[in-house]
């Protein structure tokens, strides 16, 4: 195993964070990069002098490279990802003592409830105290419990672009409405919303192994939807589309995503900063009018409907 070291400000320890998971890395941690110094500072002052950012003013933020990993590659995607330079610091790349590791990655895995009704929970969790039982989603308005085992590069339902696409999801589906999910990862959206009550579902990626595993996890979800490839997407239109990706990609595909929308139908977008809002919304304006639903931690999750 290997371990990728940057070094960041203050301000953009939690970013780059986010950005490393999102970019694949199996963990992430941030130290003092002036630890055992002179300059070395305490994190926590006294009761009320807490800093309002959890980092110090140099970081050391140390990523968990999955094996065979590029870290230059993902270090690019961080890049694309947050719109800034966080190699400005300069990287480098360590060997890692053998260990357990997957007792150690399981354990920052721990079931996670979103909105009311739905709860990620991974395999080694499942008969915890308190998580619904599998399956329980069969029941009309009870809670729905998506098992998810954490992949190299997939998605696990922790990160907020995801949180608000299910949140959307949770709040507006309608029973029996057709749906896309375009950049499915791991299958996590189609797969909440046909036990949400969705009619026929497609979930699409361009890596054939997040089809592969889109399928694997329908199948141990106990639902039925098509995983497929770009090019084996079939012709025609349905009533929601769903797609968290990022908003370069989501910029390029915004004739063809609006396309698949039906007249009616509805169109929901994130993985998305704040900042880039605008310039996506207009990208889909020829076709619907996409607008913020909601926000969290710097990200959007945009909707609209064609008419």
């Amino acid at each position: 195993m290997r371990e990728l070291v940057l070094h960041c400000p203050e301000a953009q320890a939690e970013a780059l964070s986010d950005a490393l998971l999102e970019a694949g890395v199996l963990s992430v941690s941030v130290e003092d990069a002036e630890s055992d110094t002179e300059a070395e500072q305490p994190l926590f002052g006294e009761p009320g002098t807490e800093p309002e950012v959890q980092a110090w003013r140099h970081n050391r933020v140390v990523a968990l490279l999955p094996d065979g990993a590029d870290p230059e590659q993902i270090l690019e995607q961080v890049r694309v990802m947050g719109g800034l330079d966080y190699m400005a610091g300069g990287w480098s790349t360590r060997d890692v003592p053998d260990a357990d590791w997957v007792r150690l990655t399981q354990a920052q895995f721990r079931p996670i409830q979103i909105g009311q009704r739905v709860w990620i929970v991974p395999s080694w969790h499942r008969d915890d105290p308190g998580v619904p039982e599998l399956g329980a989603s069969r029941q009309a308005g009870g809670p729905i419990h998506l098992q998810l085992d954490p992949g190299l590069a997939f998605g696990t339902g922790s990160h907020p672009t995801t949180h608000l696409c299910l949140e959307w999801l949770e709040a507006n589906l309608q029973p029996g409405e057709t749906l896309l999910d375009y950049g499915c990862g791991s299958g996590i959206l189609a797969i909440a919303a046909k036990m949400l009550g969705a009619g026929p579902a497609l979930a699409v990626d361009i890596d054939e192994q997040a089809v592969l595993s889109t399928r694997y996890n329908a199948q141990i979800n106990q639902v039925e939807l098509q995983a497929l490839l770009p090019d084996e997407l079939p012709a025609g239109q349905v009533q929601l589309v769903v797609a968290n990706i990022l908003s370069n990609p989501l910029k390029v595909l915004a004739p063809m995503l609006s396309g698949r929308v039906q007249p009616g139908g509805r169109l929901v977008l994130s993985g998305v900063l704040e900042r880039q809002a605008d310039e996506v919304a207009q990208a889909y304006a020829p076709w619907l009018s996409m607008s913020v639903w909601r926000a969290r931690d710097g990200w959007v999750c945009l909707h609209g409907q064609r008419s």
